[in-house]
């Protein structure tokens, strides 16, 4: 008799799914060249080398994320797709009141990936500052004059800019394009002067001088960027915005593909090699999964839609 109830198990559609060699989808929902992207590709590349099995990466961009996480609200819950969302996704309830797909209903909570603080970077030539109180000398002298770049509308760039122009007093002109890599990309081409960057993607370029960072908004320096005072430290105190990565799976994913999952991330990130990838990129590695993850995600949008009313941030 125990051998006939352990047969369905052992047959269930899991199982057999997880012997394949099929390749697992994780949509990204901004184009390649941001701060989710920064991350993905080394994880999605870990993780490959692990399971043996190709993961790829599926950009999706378009209106400050949530084109790609409505898609991903509607990928086959067979244990083949994941969604890798960001902080913008507990921000786009208060930003998008039409929204087809419900975060926390919709999708089930896998881990955190990664957090890190935001950065105000400017464009050395375009705002030819030293530091943070050059920058608010600048923008209080002739309001409205520099611009700063948004991954979109509803973004946690977007609402960076948007508290800490009511923390300073300040009025600078926001420009959302689709997604941070096309935003990072004019402003080190110089086409705008500043922008409230997640760290990770800025990483790179502040470390080649194609840009300046002028503070972090964390409440400690970040890892790897010792040298870049917190905003608190630079003249803004109680300016702290972070932007994080996680990852969900649609609804109804198999239990047993989210716990798979999570023993691969945890197998990953206790690799030196992705520690040292994480540090680079100003992150810390995480250690947030499941249920826990699922309470920092409700948590963070009740945060971010205070964050909106007392700011007044409208789709521009």
């Amino acid at each position: 008799m125990k051998r006939r109830t352990l047969l369905p198990a052992l047959l269930s559609p899991w199982i057999v799914q997880a012997q394949s060699t099929k390749p697992q989808t994780w949509i990204v929902p901004f184009p390649a060249g941001g701060g989710t992207d920064a991350f993905a590709r080394p994880l999605t590349a870990m993780l490959t080398k692990q399971m043996g099995r190709q993961v790829l990466i599926d950009n999706k961009g378009g209106a400050g994320g949530t084109v790609g996480a409505s898609l991903a609200s509607k990928m086959a819950p067979d244990g083949n797709g994941f969604f890798m969302g960001a902080v913008h996704h507990t921000i786009a309830p208060s930003m998008y009141p039409k929204l087809d797909y419900r975060l926390e209903d919709d999708f089930i909570p896998v881990a955190l990936l990664a957090s890190v603080p935001q950065v105000i970077v400017v464009h050395p030539a375009q705002v030819p500052v030293a530091d943070l109180k050059g920058l608010l000398a600048t923008v209080r002298a002739k309001p409205g004059k520099l611009n700063y770049a948004s991954a979109g509308n509803g973004t946690s760039h977007h609402l960076a800019g948007e508290l800490f122009k009511l923390n300073t007093k300040t009025f600078i002109t926001h420009i959302p394009y689709r997604g941070a890599g096309p935003a990072l990309s004019d402003l080190i081409a110089g086409q705008v002067d500043l922008m409230f960057d997640g760290l990770g993607s800025s990483a790179q370029h502040i470390k080649a001088g194609r840009i300046k960072a002028l503070a972090v908004a964390g409440a400690k320096r970040a890892v790897g960027f010792p040298d870049v005072p917190t905003a608190a430290e630079a003249g803004v105190p109680g300016y702290e915005v972070s932007t994080w990565y996680g990852l969900w799976a649609p609804k109804g994913t198999p239990r047993e593909a989210i716990t798979a999952m999570q023993a691969e991330l945890r197998k990953a990130f206790a690799t030196d090699e992705l520690r040292n990838i994480w540090h680079g990129l100003g992150a810390e590695t995480p250690n947030l999964y499941g249920d826990a993850f699922g309470q920092f995600v409700s948590s963070e949008i009740k945060r971010w839609a205070a964050v909106v009313k007392a700011s007044g941030a409208k789709m521009d």
